[in-house]
């Protein structure tokens, strides 16, 4: 231990090997020092308490070994001090003074193991320097605060919080401003979930104090019949007791156990706390008295009474202070209540909730976020772990995150150069003086034009904090600006040579020349700033390259051009550009220099690149990339999205559309305009699904208005009302032809093989018209089952048509208004796809063979859970809490469909194809019958749009909730072929007749075979000719029982007999 300037210096295995040989009654095994070097680290040690490039160990004493003996403590609380016990001699324990008390005479720690460390001052341990902040937690909870050197005199920076709560007077600590732009920070991600976002400590606290007051004016007197129960931890939650105390005059009563660790934190001899019960109404309880507070509050009213007996009070009235029982109803905290007992959930939390969190890591900005709390978060690269990184997306440094993956790339290729320079005999390499002073290779280069000698590197690239860095790292009593060398023409031309292998080939001279100067000749800082601003780039090159410049095949920028506009075929490759000094007399594209806007630059990486080796293999092979046509606003290489073959509206592709949008002044454009501002986000995501760019805003804010924000319903407008945007579907497979067997008799064995010319008929393409999801819902006079259908005469029907007739059906309550939307939707499937009558009415009804065949789906919900992970990309223990809150698992569907991100338009689920999938999961058995089933169920997930995905998984799971029984759809079938009748096309009420005589016909030939498969298609066969006696009972089809009607009641039974003396039996 030795100070520096103020600065107390630490060595772990000096502190150890005293706390060792200071022990009384040791043997000398165990006053041994640790073997040095310390052994390597095991992979049992999670990494999240690991701090990286050390051997620092944070809360995870249960990991100990002799790996390390540099462990911190971050608060006094079990979950993170198990493994310590009287007996621990593993290494020395870094901690705050309150906490180190806390484990010297609570826990009985050996106080030569255990250090304290002073808040907001630098320690230096095993040369890192280390910080402690407040983590407003509990007594003695820090932050811990990591400065590692590492190479060439930088520093890597870590945070680890520990468990803590943010507040904005962490903005005001000085250390932890100087950590902002941290390489990583270790979270505490209790609380890392949306629905966590309960309020301030304060509100909680005033509540409480309000709740004891409101009742404390019943407890006037001696005789106190109101007892008041707050559960605290063994250490936590002092702040609410003292509030307490403070503003309702009470003490507070504690048992001993307790108050000797309120002693350790100095409130034993303040007056506030109490061991007699009879001085005081408010007593604190161990954490669980009251209830379980996980995974839901469970109370123990049982105890609660035993408590109230024991100590002779008439009420209680307990506090549950923790954020795992936030229920907030009508902006009131939730009460329990059981006959003279109330438990208040007050959502008092420790730890930061969801919004705090966020607040805290875009105050940070650091490189990455450690979670340490979760499932499976051992593990930095987990699927856990990942997905609740994606909750601070944007928040972290993503420019750095990209400058290091960059890196990569430029460290291979740096160790390919270092490989040939040394197998290379005749290698000529520029050696600068401070490399030949064996100094670092990253050495400060300046480029600089003939015109623009003075200019200064730091006035470019490094503000003052960066640049005093630079400074501090030149050897002492050297010139400041020694090392800044001047490049030579040849150094010039190789770097932009590395530098064009990186860019598309349109970049000019002049602008890779920019991009040199600004990035301080670091090509992986050029690059990135290239990409960042490459739309700017395009469009210089667009101007320049415009029809009133010259297209000569040796263009004056010293590039040849990528295309020959006089179409002589030997100029079709482009020539390999060689760099040229302006001295020889080269000249420039344009003679203005490009400005890229002014960057805050964090750092100033001042890596020199060395050179690389070419063969002629090479620039043959670069000859070969320069065959691509460039295309203006586009890049060299296709996207994953064009690969699909998407293209824009044809109002876009012209550029009209944005044009006539900017020059209108009309109310039309206000509107519009406040559309883009209202789904920028959404319109984003709308353009980079599509692969469009800016010209498709306006079109997508359009259309976000029209579907109020809901990207999916987007996406499959814009995919309906451009039907040449595929995904490499043929014309021929998007028109299903009609089938030419339309389904036999269920009582197959095998599915009929020819149910149209599709082979898959659920995963068809089908044009979808961007019709109005309401029509069925119009009265029959009005419905016109051609115009208002969503597809044309000869193809598959859309599933889609039956998923928004449920959709209708679901809210609507009156059963005529129901049967007239099944009516209308039966109409068109009967004008347009008769074949599909039969499967609708089949889904309809929630069944996929007649009843006496027993033919069942046999699907689990685990199996649907299993195939809506996969579809959807969705969490089980999402679809879990998803389900706990709505209750049904087609809405859970639904919600996860929405979330999911589509690089091409789903391909049309057809009813044909949705009845033939669940027809063919029936017959699936055997050995791996389950996994068949998912594929199949996957299929028709992931081609699902609007509301099919809610329908589909509640067909699924035999519950489509929507009240339609046989009694109603056979009825509106019938109506439907009625009102499609060629003689029938009056007025309603002259058909009113009809309509109810072929209802009940078609019910009362139910009753007699009930068998849709016999009974559809000879209702549609006979029409309005269709009579009960058309059909008679045939052996093997059961008739339902006794021929049973439904009944509305005693009355009219007796009515039905005519007075006559019957028979009754219970069943």
């Amino acid at each position: 231990m030795s100070s520096d300037a103020g600065t107390l210096t630490l060595d772990s295995t000096t502190l150890y090997t005293t706390a060792l040989s200071s022990l009384p009654g040791q043997s000398s095994s165990h006053s041994n020092p640790p073997p040095l070097p310390l052994p390597a680290l095991p992979p049992s040690v999670p990494q999240p308490k690991l701090i990286p490039k050390t051997r620092f160990i944070i809360d995870g004493f249960k990991y100990a070994g002799d790996f390390s003996v540099s462990y911190f403590l971050s608060h006094f609380h079990s979950d993170h001090y198990t493994g310590l016990s009287p007996n621990w001699s593993k290494g020395i324990i870094f901690c705050s003074s309150i906490t180190a008390n806390l484990l010297i005479q609570v826990l009985n720690v050996p106080a030569q193991f255990v250090v304290s460390l002073p808040l907001s001052e630098a320690v230096l341990i095993d040369g890192s320097e280390v910080f402690l902040i407040d983590a407003n937690h509990c007594p003695g909870a820090v932050q811990f605060l990591f400065k590692n050197p590492v190479n060439y005199g930088k520093f890597e920076r870590y945070i680890h919080t520990g468990d803590f709560r943010y507040c904005d007077k962490m903005k005001l600590e000085p250390v932890l401003n100087a950590f902002v732009g941290a390489d990583a920070v270790f979270l505490d991600t209790t609380y890392c979930n949306p629905k966590f976002i309960f309020p301030s400590q304060d509100e909680s606290i005033d509540y409480i104090v309000g709740v004891i007051e409101k009742y404390g004016a019943e407890n006037e007197g001696s005789l106190k019949h109101i007892l008041f129960l707050i559960a605290t931890y063994v250490i936590g939650k002092e702040r609410i007791l003292v509030e307490v105390a403070w503003r309702c005059k009470r003490k507070i009563h504690v048992d001993g156990r307790k108050i000797a660790v309120l002693k350790v934190l100095g409130h034993g001899e303040d007056g506030v706390f109490t061991t007699f019960e009879s001085e005081t109404d408010v007593h604190v309880v161990g954490w669980n008295v009251l209830g379980e507070t996980w995974p839901y509050f469970r109370p123990n009213f049982v105890k609660m009474n035993e408590i109230m007996r024991e100590k002779g009070y008439s009420k209680v009235v307990g506090f549950v202070p923790t954020g795992w029982t936030y229920e907030v109803k009508r902006n009131k905290f939730s009460v329990r209540k059981k006959d003279s007992f109330e438990i208040h959930l007050v959502p008092y939390s420790e730890h930061s909730n969801y919004d705090e969190l966020r607040q805290y890591v875009k105050f940070l900005k650091p490189k990455r976020v450690i979670p340490t709390v979760g499932i499976d978060v051992e593990k930095l690269d987990s699927k856990h772990a990942n997905a609740m990184r994606k909750h601070f997306a944007g928040l972290v440094d993503e420019m750095s995150i990209k400058q290091e993956f960059l890196m990569g790339f430029h460290r291979c290729v740096q160790g390919e150069e270092d490989m040939d320079a040394k197998e290379s005999p005749n290698a000529s390499i520029s050696i600068t003086n401070q490399e030949n002073r064996g100094e670092s290779a990253h050495a400060l280069v300046s480029i600089t034009k003939q015109e623009n000698e003075d200019t200064s590197l730091d006035s470019k690239i490094c503000n003052n904090g960066d640049r005093e860095d630079i400074i501090h790292s030149f050897p002492q009593g050297e010139p400041e600006l020694q090392g800044l060398e001047k490049i030579s023409e040849g150094d010039v031309e190789e770097e932009l040579k590395e530098l064009k292998d990186c860019l598309p080939i349109w970049v000019t001279k002049d602008q890779m020349l920019d991009l040199l100067s600004i990035s301080g000749k670091n090509i992986v800082d050029a690059v990135t700033n290239f990409y960042e601003h490459e739309t700017e780039y395009r469009e210089r090159v667009t101007v320049s390259n415009s029809p009133t410049s010259s297209f000569e095949p040796n263009s004056p920028n010293g590039f040849a051009l990528p295309f020959n506009p006089k179409g002589d075929e030997s100029m079709l490759s482009p020539k390999p550009w060689v760099g040229k000094s302006p001295q020889q007399g080269e000249t420039t594209a344009s003679n203005k220099t490009f400005k890229l806007p002014n960057m805050n630059r964090s750092s100033c990486k001042t890596i020199f690149p060395g050179k690389r080796k070419r063969s002629a293999e090479n620039k043959s092979l670069k000859k070969a990339r320069g065959n691509v046509s460039m295309e203006p606003g586009g890049s060299k290489q296709c996207t994953i999205t064009k690969f699909f073959s998407k293209k824009p509206p044809p109002s876009v592709q012209n550029g009209n559309g944005a044009t006539a949008s900017r020059n209108s002044h009309d109310d039309n454009s206000v509107l519009l305009s406040a559309s883009v501002e209202s789904y920028k986000e959404e319109a984003d995501r709308f353009i980079q699904i599509v692969n469009g760019d800016e010209s498709l805003r306006s079109y997508a804010a359009t259309v976000l208005a029209k579907t109020k924000g809901d990207i999916s319903m987007a996406l499959d407008i814009y995919f309906s009302e451009h039907k040449d945007v595929g995904c490499g579907i043929s014309e021929s497979s998007k028109v299903v032809q009609p089938a030419k067997e339309v389904f036999p008799s269920s009582k197959d064995e095998k599915l009929p093989k020819k149910l149209g010319n599709d082979p898959d008929l659920s995963l068809s393409g089908v044009p979808l018209a961007n019709t109005a999801v309401n029509y069925v819902s119009l009265p029959p006079e009005k419905y016109s089952p051609l115009e208002h259908a969503s597809w044309s005469k000869g193809q598959a029907a859309p599933y889609l048509h039956l998923s928004r007739t449920f959709e209708l059906v679901e809210e609507e309550k009156g059963k005529i208004k129901v049967t007239s939307m099944f009516c209308n939707m039966f109409r068109s499937l009967l004008a347009l796809s008769p074949e599909d009558v039969l499967p609708a009415v089949y889904l309809c009804t929630n069944k996929i063979a007649p009843d006496h065949e027993n033919t069942e789906l046999n699907i689990g919900g685990s199996t649907v859970i299993a195939a809506l992970e996969e579809a959807c990309g969705t969490k089980r223990s999402k679809v879990r809490e998803l389900y706990n809150s709505l209750g049904d698992l087609g809405d859970v569907a639904q919600l996860c469909r929405q979330t999911q991100s589509l690089l091409a338009p789903p391909v049309a689920l057809t009813i044909r194809g949705v009845y033939s999938t669940l027809r063919r999961i029936s017959l699936q058995a055997g050995s791996g019958s389950g996994v068949r089933k998912k594929s199949l169920i996957v299929n028709l997930m992931c081609s699902c749009r609007e509301k099919e995905m809610k329908f589909l998984v509640r067909t699924l799971v035999r519950n489509l909730r929507i009240g339609a029984m046989m009694r109603t759809v056979l009825p509106a079938l019938a109506q439907a072929i009625v009102f499609n009748s060629l003689l029938y096309d009056g007025p309603v009420e002259n058909m009113k007749e009809n309509l109810q005589r072929l209802s009940a016909e078609a019910v009362e030939a139910y009753n007699i075979l009930p068998s849709l498969d016999v009974l559809v298609p000879s209702l549609m066969e006979k029409g309005i000719e269709f009579s009960s006696n058309t059909l008679s009972m045939d052996p093997g089809i059961p008739i339902k029982p006794m021929l049973a009607k439904i009944t509305n009641g005693a009355p009219q039974v007796l009515k039905l007999f005519q007075n006559k003396a019957f028979t009754c039996e219970y069943k």
